[in-house]
């Protein structure tokens, strides 16, 4: 398995999906089943396989990520080769990213000498699929970008 086994959430989620996909396998729901009864490890494998598909589509797309902490927010534009980053770091323990209020304190610091921004890039390497499957991992979730293009506008 490359990447993780979908939670439950979200394979109940991609139902219609994973029925296509068992479909082109030429699997029935009977089929299916008996499979689960009979030879659970095969099902399992379908499961993995499934996700890994499912993964690897949407990694594939990946566009924007964000990363929420305490006093750090990171942000994240996805290219071909590498990504772009903005960093914004508070410097103050009243400051929360992860609440409403943080992020209204913020937009009002924004340009204060509490929060540090900063910008880099860094190459994928041989994997863009693989970093950022592991940003994700870290926490980072995936997003449309206005944030990111926001501040990019700004700085």
């Amino acid at each position: 398995m490359k990447y993780t086994r979908l939670t439950k959430e979200q394979l109940e989620e991609l139902h219609p999906e994973f029925i296509n996909y068992l479909a082109s396998l030429s699997i029935d729901k009977a089929a299916w089943d008996t499979l689960k009864q009979e030879q659970p490890e095969a099902a399992e494998a379908q499961l993995d396989t499934f996700s890994d598909l499912i993964w690897d589509s949407v990694l594939e797309k990946a566009q924007w990520l964000e990363h929420y902490s305490k006093n750090h927010l990171f942000l994240f534009k996805l290219k071909e080769d590498g990504m772009e980053s903005i960093v914004i770091h508070a410097h103050t323990p009243h400051a929360d990213f992860l609440t409403e209020g943080g992020l209204q304190w913020l937009n009002e610091n924004i340009f204060s000498d509490e929060v540090h921004i900063s910008r880099g890039t860094k190459p994928f390497g041989e994997d863009r699929k693989a970093a950022i499957f592991n940003l994700i991992e870290q926490g980072a979730i995936l997003s449309e970008g206005d944030l990111y293009r926001q501040l990019e506008d700004m700085f």
